[in-house]
């Protein structure tokens, strides 16, 4: 869901006057070891990179944030200090330019950015980041070089700042610095169908759309969809071993007699979405299985690790696409089911993952070049008694294709202040999973592996 940053990304200079200059290995040393209100000690000298190499804060997709007159700019921190803008890829050689850049495009009036106290990592301000810095190399400097920034703070930052505030004077200490951040997300803001107009090749693919209703188009729902227990576990499992989007294949029949789609299995692809060339190996591999299985392709699964489980324009081709294959050459009908599962978005309710059924309805015929609708797909779900052979080998041949995955979830890292990511992961297959206790012990052990792995 996230979008690829340039090629040759915009490196951005302009930070206003409290821009900070770029110190050598030599200087950073210097200005560790020094005592008291060194030359070196301004508030200029502390970079992001001193912070990185000091261990403070961690390089990481989506970590920066900046929450201005209701806008929010999403940032990731790279290994070198800079930040890249997540909407556009261009490239910030320090916080106070990022956020002069981004605050002028609200209010071009503005002169400065005050990114130290205008940046969040992870929720908190990266002035806090830096006076944590001081107290450790420099016990004995002025902390009015760190505080005189915070003045500035801006009373224009949004109220989602202020309620992150006062969520994280509620939380256990000690657990902030383990706890995966859930207000860094990539937001992204759902916008509704009929606003979307003819298509435009300016606005951005990973628009999410929200999903009508069949009857809100004047129209039934054509088919009607079965889904085993058993696709939902493995399905959801999948989507939570990794920070990056995933994507899978549903096994099933299609009954014209009844109009009755049953979904009896999940295939993930155990592949990157980058890879191509091992893409048409796998989705090969998963056209035998159907085949030995006697199944037919009935639809395909993807996530949205830290979004909303709705389809983004670019989706909502993609189903259109599908549905069009299924299709086939003869014209006869066959729905192509999509599922999106949205494990770790902070907007779901309690530890399990959103998992949200859709179809795409062609255009108008008067209206050619509008986006399909997507439409939302009621669907009976069959709780299955049992874990077959098929769904537990799956789960561990998982298991062994991302154990050595540079974004593998960190399952002993805090989802929140009461639970960790082991706990999130369990709670949500719970949903999903017999409740015979056999079987419960059969995924402790599956559990023990990904915990293994750290």
């Amino acid at each position: 869901m996230g979008s690829e940053p340039p090629s040759s990304p915009q490196v951005v200079e302009d930070g206003g006057e409290e821009d900070e200059e770029e110190l050598s290995g030599g200087e950073e040393a210097d200005l560790r070891s020094s005592s008291g209100r060194g030359s070196l000690l301004t508030r200029r000298g502390i970079t992001l990179r001193v912070l990185l190499k000091d261990g403070l804060v961690e390089p990481g997709d989506g970590v920066l944030a900046i929450h201005y007159l209701g806008k929010n700019f999403i940032g990731d921190l790279l290994n070198d200090g800079k930040i890249r803008w997540v909407e556009t890829g261009q490239i910030f050689n320090s916080p106070s330019a990022w956020a002069t850049h981004c605050k002028r495009l609200v209010n071009p009036a503005k002169k400065s950015g005050c990114g130290w106290a205008s940046v969040r990592y992870r929720g908190q301000k990266l002035v806090q980041y830096k006076t944590t810095w001081l107290h450790k190399y420099q016990p004995s400097a002025d902390m009015s070089l760190v505080s005189e920034e915070d003045d500035d703070e801006d009373e224009e930052e949004g109220k989602t700042a202020v309620q992150a505030d006062e969520k994280n004077k509620n939380s256990k200490p000690g657990l902030n610095d383990l706890m995966v951040s859930r207000r860094t997300d990539r937001e992204r803001i759902p916008v509704r169908y009929c606003t979307l107009g003819t298509r435009d090749a300016a606005r951005d693919p990973h628009t999410l759309v929200e999903l009508s209703a069949f009857s809100a188009i004047n129209r039934f729902q054509p088919f009607n969809v079965a889904v085993s227990s058993n696709v939902l576990l493995l399905m959801d499992f999948h989507c939570h071993l990794t920070t990056s989007e995933v994507v899978g294949y549903l096994g099933g029949r299609w009954d014209t007699n009844t109009q009755l789609l049953t979904v009896l299995r999940a295939f993930p692809c155990r592949t990157r979405l980058a890879d191509r060339d091992s893409a048409s190996a796998v989705e090969e591999e998963i056209c035998q299985n159907l085949f030995m299985r006697g199944l037919s392709l009935v639809g395909w699964y993807h996530s949205h690790p830290r979004g909303p489980a709705l389809p983004s324009l670019q989706d909502i081709d993609s189903q259109m696409d599908h549905q069009l294959r299924l299709q086939g050459s003869n014209n006869g009908f066959q729905p192509c089911l999509g599922i999106i599962c949205g494990p770790y978005y902070h907007g779901n309710q309690g530890v399990a993952s959103t998992i949200t059924p859709f179809w795409v309805v062609p255009p108008p015929e008067q209206r050619p070049n509008d986006h399909g609708i997507p439409v939302a797909v009621e669907v009976t779900y069959v709780q299955d008694n049992f874990l077959t052979s098929d769904v537990l080998n799956e789960m561990m041949l998982l298991v062994d294709y991302y154990r050595t995955a540079p974004d593998i979830v960190q399952f002993t890292q805090y989802w929140c202040p009461d639970t960790t990511m082991m706990d999130k992961i369990k709670g949500s297959l719970s949903c999903h999973a017999p409740k015979d206790q056999a079987y419960s012990q059969i995924l402790e052990h599956v559990y023990s592996q990904l915990m293994n792995i750290h």
